[in-house]
Parts: structure tokens; C-alpha cells; sequence
């Protein structure tokens, strides 16, 4: 690989500027078809403890899924918290939604390309 790396700097050298810019163009076009390799670590699974809040499954599934970007799920995970506090819903029910939550969430980072970019 060196060998053609120093073969395309030459043939880069040697063309224009208008040139450049196109073999530039094509070279982001198909590094942008090859797949993307995403390395991400595993979830430190942390079990729950019997009776767990929903406050506490939060800071649980936080602690076990440390790649996930917070800020990402803040709403969602916010909003099953208020659904809990302030409408009651079951505290099971939310601690489950919650799992399965940042199971997509993570599953959406391992594999970007293969449901969209949101989860």
C-alpha cells in the first residue's frame, strides 16, 4: 500500500488545482460507499437490585452502558421518569422501557448504517 500512496501523492502533485479538487471528490465519494467499522465497547451490565427505583434503574443503565452519549437520551428517558413521578406508571413498566431504551440506543451505535441515525 505504500508503494500506490506514494504513487497517488505524484499523480496528485502532477495535476492542477480543477484536478485536485476532483480526485478529492471522488476520493470522499468512495470512502463514504465503504461500510463504516464502529468499534464499541460492551455493556458492563450491572444487574438491578430488588425493589429498584426508577431514578435508581436510570443511574444503573447509565453506569452499564458508559459509551451511550447521555445528552442523547435525556428526553426520552426524562419523559418516562415524568410519566412515572407525575402520572403513575408503573415502576416496573418504566424500568423496562428504559432498558429497552438504552438497548436501542446502544444497538443504534454498533451499527449505525443499519436503521437510521436515530434510534
Amino acid at each position: 500500500m505504500a508503494d500506490e500512496a506514494q504513487e497517488l501523492a505524484r499523480l496528485y502533485q502532477a495535476i492542477d488545482d480543477a484536478g485536485r479538487d476532483t480526485l478529492l471528490a471522488f476520493a470522499r465519494f468512495l470512502a463514504g460507499r465503504q461500510p463504516r467499522v464502529v468499534e464499541v465497547a460492551e455493556p458492563q451490565w450491572i444487574p438491578p437490585v430488588e425493589g429498584e427505583s426508577v431514578v435508581a434503574a436510570l443511574k444503573r443503565l447509565k453506569a452499564s452502558y458508559p459509551m451511550l452519549d447521555a445528552s442523547r437520551l435525556l428526553h426520552q428517558s426524562s419523559a418516562l421518569l415524568s410519566e412515572h413521578l407525575m402520572q403513575g406508571r408503573e415502576r416496573l413498566e418504566v424500568i423496562e422501557e428504559l432498558e429497552l431504551l438504552f438497548q436501542r440506543h446502544y444497538r443504534a451505535l454498533r451499527e449505525p448504517d443499519e436503521g437510521g441515525s436515530e434510534p
